[in-house]
């Protein structure tokens, strides 16, 4: 990103301190309470102030949030540098279904409040934004059913592909039968449908095993398919792996046969692009946009969300065909790298940025 100009970022630091550094954009991270209610007013408040004090002090003209809700700090900053005599753009992301996903991620207190705050905050944003941009058909869709005129700018979220290119070099021999996931444990990924899946072919397959992968951000939820493990029987044959560095993720996959996203809804999930670049099929539901990367048949099966049956049968036709599942592979390591790049990515920036421009000149 630094060829678009000075980046600033505002985000969490993973601790309960925050931190302030420079490495090739400079970072304002704030303390990452573990209540997600004090995460978003923190954000609200601290980083609507920190948004401010860039604008004023470092002359930022465009801000970037990502999603509807973390917007509001950035769409506020925006009316307060407007007040001032300051133009600047607003830049909204939509990574998922800002209006569903959150009740799909653990148990809401006041679900009908909660729909009510959301929907006013969301419209606040989306009506001071200047333009969007969406990582899938599903979320630009979202976005062009709530607002109108305004451009939608389409493309997916970085992430250093290099590393999984590197790791798919690797995968010689189709031998594995390791059964992988990877992301974050909420009940909207659909873990436990998985677990289930697999349970119904671990007999058929006695040295396959399944790896899951990922940060227990609903521990609730862990500790459910921890005791669903234990009640199918599957204490050895189910690995739970915490969230790791992406080179020792890529080098996970590479010891993998399949990767599987069990989710009822998504946006577009760099895992997948990961996992192809690495030469993983992939099972996928068909949701959101999943759809709009895996191929069915051809890199990989989609499967209805919550169809265990369906998904255990996919899961062993890769089992059963494993240098058919290792074309599967082939073939989306190429769809990855062709689609896939940071050149790419800037250059996709760079375009909303320049869509901008005509706006931020009349100022």
């Amino acid at each position: 990103m630094k060829p678009l100009g000075e980046i600033f970022v505002i985000g969490f630091s993973g601790k309960l301190r925050p931190r302030r550094f420079t490495e090739h954009a400079k970072f304002y991270l704030l303390p990452e309470f573990p209540l997600a209610i004090l995460r978003y007013l923190e954000i609200l408040v601290v980083g609507q102030i920190l948004a401010c004090w860039l604008i004023f002090r470092h002359g930022v003209q465009v801000l970037v949030t990502q999603s509807p809700y973390e917007g509001l700090a950035g769409a506020t900053a925006k009316k307060i540098a407007a007040f001032f005599g300051r133009k600047v753009l607003l830049v909204v992301e939509n990574h998922g279904d800002f209006e569903e996903s959150l009740f799909m991620q653990r148990r809401i207190l006041f679900p009908s409040l909660y729909r009510y705050v959301m929907r006013h905050v969301a419209g606040f944003t989306l009506k001071h934004a200047d333009s969007f941009r969406a990582v899938s058909n599903s979320t630009r869709e979202q976005l062009r059913q709530r607002v109108a005129g305004k451009p939608i700018f389409k493309f997916v979220a970085w992430t250093d592909i290099e590393a999984f290119l590197e790791a798919g070099i690797a995968r010689e021999n189709p031998v594995s039968q390791t059964v992988l996931y990877a992301g974050v444990l909420i009940p909207r990924k659909g873990i436990h449908h998985l677990i289930m899946a697999f349970k119904s072919i671990a007999r058929e397959f006695p040295n396959s095993c399944l790896i899951i992968a990922g940060s227990e951000d609903n521990r609730s939820y862990a500790a459910q398919l921890k005791a669903q493990i234990k009640e199918a029987d599957l204490i050895g044959r189910v690995k739970f792996v915490d969230k790791m560095p992406q080179e020792e993720l890529a080098r996970l996959m590479c010891e993998a046969c399949v990767l599987v996203l069990p989710s009822y809804s998504e946006g577009l999930p760099r895992v997948i692009y990961e996992a192809m670049a690495a030469g993983l099929p992939v099972i996928g539901t068909a949701v959101s946009g999943i759809p709009d990367v895996v191929h069915d048949g051809a890199t990989g099966f989609l499967v209805a969300p919550g169809d265990e049956n369906q998904l255990a049968e996919r899961m062993r036709w890769i089992l059963e065909h494993p240098n058919e599942a290792q074309e599967m592979g082939h073939r989306g390591r190429a769809v990855a790298a062709q689609a896939f790049s940071t050149d790419a990515f800037v250059a996709a920036y760079h375009r909303v940025f320049e869509g901008n421009e005509h706006s931020l000149g009349s100022a």
